[in-house]
């Protein structure tokens, strides 16, 4: 189409002074123009103006098809706006869209941020726990927050966990007239912020954060002593390669910690437990790492709980490996797709090496001990030992 119909607008708190000449002429040959009650209010559009319905609903744009239409968001529509949602509904020559500076940009320009290296989170209606994997000492953080009070909420959460030395700024309005910047420490913020056009800039001080290395302590997951020990999980995500964007099949998950490293990776996971109150620990964990948006648990036993799944990019299986398990599996994965399997029972130790030998891959057995006290000496302690295979379809 040489003419959209729909043209997606970013607005700042300047209105109307601030938009190009195309979006104020977008606006005025719009038959409909959709928006939140507050961006309507600074293009005034009269009776020709929609509020959006909440929750969202993109849908109701499609049903403006055809006609001048025109859709106003905050700032960037493509980032943590609605811009995506629509145009994933539509075909290219459909819409157009004129975005304004968004927050993120209008804080770190506020703040003399380098942006490309600043974190920025759409917390609006997401847990805080989505920071976790990025809190880190010298790190900073522009997150958009629900409201004032949710500003306080956020600095409380911070110093609840060793951070309250950080830095926090609230910003607020950005771009327009009534804009105001304040810094403040996180463990001494008031929280009166009025208003919720809230953003908060964190540079984070106090405690450690997560490291970036596989086999994270084992104290960091809730779990029954059915874990993948921080050693051998390292050797299973070795394996494993985890990239982001890829799926992983955790099978008999456990306490989830072979989900959570690899969702830490940046990839999806999903973990299948046939104990509800592991799938429970699971699900826990998946919330503490804030991950649980990465993470599908299931409750139930493989390979019946895997027929509806997709088709995943790497499977780790911790225990209840068998040969019907493996056939079900094994016929499900693409080339390219990795499996790992692990054993510590002298049955299962002998099915891997049979399943090495017929198809290749790479086939260890690792025995690890750790000193422990004997009576008034040291003495190695030995844990059982894990045979590893791993290949690749």
């Amino acid at each position: 189409m040489a003419d959209p119909w729909l043209t997606i607008i970013g607005i700042g708190e300047d209105g109307l002074a601030g938009l190009s000449e195309a979006s104020r002429k977008a606006l005025a040959t719009a038959e409909t123009v959709f928006g939140g009650e507050r961006h309507l209010a600074l293009v005034d559009v009269g009776s020709r103006g929609r509020a959006w319905p909440v929750p969202f609903d993109a849908d109701v744009v499609l049903g403006c098809r055809g006609r001048p239409t025109a859709v106003l968001a905050s700032g960037d529509p493509f980032w943590h706006g609605a811009g995506a949602s629509l145009a994933e509904k539509l075909d290219a020559g459909e819409w157009i869209a004129h975005s304004a500076p968004s927050t993120f940009s209008l804080a770190a320009a506020r703040l003399g941020w380098r942006l490309e290296s600043v974190v920025c989170l759409g917390l609006h209606a997401a847990p805080f726990e989505r920071l976790v994997p990025h809190l880190a000492r010298g790190a900073r953080i522009i997150c958009l927050v629900r409201d004032g009070k949710a500003a306080g909420e956020l600095a409380k959460w911070l110093t609840e966990r060793g951070w309250g030395a950080s830095a926090f700024w609230t910003l607020a309005a950005l771009g327009g007239p009534r804009e105001s910047i304040n810094e403040h420490r996180a463990d001494s913020f008031a929280g009166d912020v009025a208003g919720n056009l809230v953003a908060v800039a964190v540079e984070a001080r106090g405690a450690q954060g997560l490291p970036r290395s596989s086999g994270l302590s084992d104290d960091l997951f809730v779990h029954d002593g059915q874990i993948t020990k921080r050693p051998v999980r390292a050797l299973a995500l070795l394996a494993l390669a985890p990239r982001p964007g890829e799926r992983l099949w955790d099978i008999g998950a456990g306490s989830g910690s072979i989900s959570i490293e690899w969702a830490l990776c940046g990839g999806t996971t999903i973990a299948v437990e046939a104990r509800e109150d592991r799938a429970g620990n699971i699900r826990s964990n998946a919330a503490a790492f804030g991950l649980a948006h990465r993470i599908t648990v299931i409750t139930g036993k493989a390979p019946e709980a895997l027929t509806a799944l997709e088709a995943p990019a790497a499977v780790f299986i911790g225990g209840g490996f068998d040969i019907a398990m493996f056939d079900a599996i094994w016929s499900r994965l693409t080339p390219g797709a990795r499996l790992v399997a692990h054993a510590v029972t002298l049955e299962t130790e002998a099915l891997l090496g049979e399943l090495h030998q017929r198809h290749g891959g790479e086939l260890m057995r690792v025995e690890i001990a750790h000193a422990a006290p004997l009576g008034r000496y040291r003495s190695w302690e030995t844990a059982r030992p894990v045979v590893q295979w791993s290949s690749v379809r």
